[in-house]
């Protein structure tokens, strides 16, 4: 990993039909809020969109040059991953995407570099970690209070677990952008819950092992909440 004034954050993409000008074409895309909470917090943020087929020494090489990995949310990951076959309601699958994530991931950790998982981020590391998914919250919680309607936000107050990254960034209470219909179920080997929601969901774990593994299973970009990628960056020295 190497260190600049400036530090280098790869953020992840994702593959989809786009409009754009004159042009309705596959495009390799990310919501631009990412982008600009990176830049915001101090980092340079580096697209990398989905490529390869699962772990290999590409992604080494990528991560190699990154300072710190941000995987970001998207469709459902694919419920072969961890062992399920897809509810009714599990969408937006890429196998793709997974494999070409699950690389990153995998580099990332062995490498010791800083790790923010958002949304469906914090899905993928709890299954890279052999852990498994709720595919429908409301099926678990009775309520859709955590998703109200597809590419729909919701505030939602979750509670932080004393003496965590999580608590020390957010306090020890916090209202927060969430948008899934999908949570964590059995936790991945050495992720601890350091943030829950009322109704008992996980929103926040952490890798304690490792020198900075955060997920959330809010959007802190949905409003320009720079805390957890200060912290993210902040982790770097």
């Amino acid at each position: 990993m190497a260190t600049r004034a400036v530090p280098i954050v790869g953020v992840t993409t994702y593959r989809q039909q786009a409009s754009w000008g004159p042009w309705d074409r596959l495009a390799t895309v990310l919501t631009a809020s990412y982008v600009d909470t990176v830049a915001s917090a101090g980092g340079r943020p580096v697209l990398l969109p989905p490529c390869g087929s699962g772990i290999d020494e590409d992604a080494a090489d990528v991560v190699e040059a990154l300072d710190a990995l941000v995987l970001v949310g998207g469709g459902d990951v694919d419920p072969a991953r961890y062992g399920q076959r897809p509810d009714v309601a599990t969408s937006g699958v890429d196998p793709g995407r997974d494999a070409s994530e699950l690389a990153l991931l995998d580099a990332a950790l062995h490498a010791d570099v800083p790790v923010l998982a958002i949304c469906r981020g914090m899905q993928l590391l709890d299954v890279y970690l052999g852990g498994t998914l709720y595919q429908h919250v409301p099926d678990v919680v009775g309520h859709d209070g955590h998703q109200p309607a597809r590419g729909c936000f919701a505030d939602v107050e979750v509670t932080t677990e004393a003496g965590s990254l999580v608590a020390k960034v957010m306090g020890e209470t916090a209202v927060v952008r969430c948008s899934h219909h999908q949570a964590l179920d059995r936790l991945g080997e050495g992720l601890v819950v350091t943030a829950r929601a009322a109704d008992g969901l996980a929103e926040a774990v952490e890798l304690p092992s490792a020198r900075f593994v955060v997920g959330v299973q809010w959007h802190p970009e949905e409003n320009a909440d720079e805390h957890l990628f200060r912290a993210l960056l902040d982790a770097m020295a």
